[in-house]
């Protein structure tokens, strides 16, 4: 068991617990949505993908975003997963992300989506 993010609160007002799954997909999100710089003591912690958004949709632009997820992932949690097939998609200012994953510890094979308005 893992303290789920973002943290809050369960029924009982103690701080809420989640699965190893769910802890690795918050893990995941943290990398994906955070930039480079936002978090005081790791400023090299996160990925440049929501700058992404904003560049002309293209097959180039595309790769860039996978590359730059698949970097992230493997230099962050690395340790916990195995990354698979990333593939990312921006319309308008929404960013999509798919990413198909095995959990190290128990080999479990996961497909997260994860989808953020900018």
């Amino acid at each position: 068991m893992a303290i789920d993010f973002p943290l809050h609160f369960d029924q009982r007002g103690h701080t809420a617990v989640t699965s190893e799954a769910d802890h690795i997909r918050n893990l995941i999100e943290q990398v994906l949505f955070t930039s480079p710089g936002e978090r005081v003591n790791r400023p090299t912690f996160g990925s440049d993908v929501l700058q992404l958004v904003f560049a002309p949709n293209s097959d180039t632009v595309a790769a860039a975003t996978q590359f730059t997820i698949q970097g992230a992932l493997q230099q962050w949690l690395g340790d916990l997963i195995e990354i698979g097939e990333v593939t990312a998609d921006h319309a308008d200012s929404t960013l999509q992300v798919v990413i198909e994953y095995t959990i190290r510890r128990t080999q479990q094979r996961q497909v997260s989506q994860f989808t953020r308005e900018v």
